[in-house]
């Protein structure tokens, strides 16, 4: 078994009768603290496990030593895993957020077995023009000026409007537990981004997936209906009047649609 001292933090919800799990990943700069909307309704009918990523929540005072290493996303992934492999849990549901999603894409890819199947909420799935200038920029400056400058600027990118300032702000306080060094650490992995969500395009799982985009996620609602498309195991729901954390700005909403999804409520999703 492995020591929890060497294991990213985590919190879960038990079931009195359920089996099954629904683990929950939150995106670059964040922390499980996303999820405070869904907690309580989604435990009535889940397992639930909540992970903090390396660096970020209260996993940033852990594993600092083991963590000087480059960062990927198949090593980033492996940190989830790890956690799963000490709980027992073989098979779980997969809800993420922004860059989380591509944490469970990547995951599926390595150990699709242990997917049910995958909600993937203000999900990146190519960078455009608009957020490649700003990756470019941050590339440029994340190592001579604050790194909370930046990701302020890409938090106003992204979440623009005034309807949106509940998710930016969370965003903004969250990520201010994360260092420079771990802030670079984490913005290096940008320049995977791409070519990794092309070859995620190129393929379909076969895997329950449910996307849900808010219709002012400017910069990556368009490259997912799209994807969506593409894949016959893919759907898509859009919330109207909705930015990118569509599970802060809108989480009635949310909740109903994903879990409509979990319990076999829309045609081809999990049951």
């Amino acid at each position: 078994m492995t020591d929890n001292k060497q294991l990213l933090y985590y919190k879960s919800y038990k079931h009195p009768t359920s089996q099954e799990w629904l683990v929950l990943i939150h995106g670059a700069g964040g922390s499980s603290a996303i999820w405070y909307k869904q907690i309580k309704e989604f435990k009535a009918s889940y397992n639930l496990l909540l992970i903090d990523l390396r660096g970020h929540g209260r996993s940033a005072n852990k594993l600092s030593s083991l963590w000087k290493e480059e960062y990927t996303f198949p090593a980033v992934t492996k940190d989830i895993i790890q956690v799963l492999d000490h709980l027992k849990i073989q098979q779980a549901h997969f809800m993420a957020v922004s860059l989380g999603t591509i944490l469970v894409r990547q995951l599926a890819e390595m150990a699709p077995e242990r997917v049910k199947s995958m909600v993937l909420a203000g999900a990146v799935t190519r960078l455009n023009v608009k957020s490649r200038i700003l990756v470019s920029l941050g590339n440029t400056f994340k190592s001579v000026i604050p790194y909370m400058w930046l990701y302020r600027l890409f938090a106003w990118v992204i979440m623009p409007r005034k309807r949106h300032s509940e998710s930016r702000n969370l965003f903004v306080r969250e990520a201010k537990r994360l260092c420079q060094k771990e802030f670079i650490r984490w913005f290096k992995l940008t320049g995977e981004v791409n070519p990794l969500l092309r070859y995620f395009k190129e393929k379909d799982l076969g895997i329950p997936t449910l996307y849900v985009m808010g219709e002012e996620d400017f910069m990556f609602l368009k490259p997912v209906k799209k994807i969506v498309k593409d894949h016959a195991s893919a759907f898509l729901q859009i919330v109207h009047q909705c930015g990118h954390v569509v599970n802060v700005e809108q989480p009635q909403t949310f909740n109903r649609l994903t879990l409509e999804f979990l319990n076999g409520g829309l045609e081809g999703s999990p049951s």
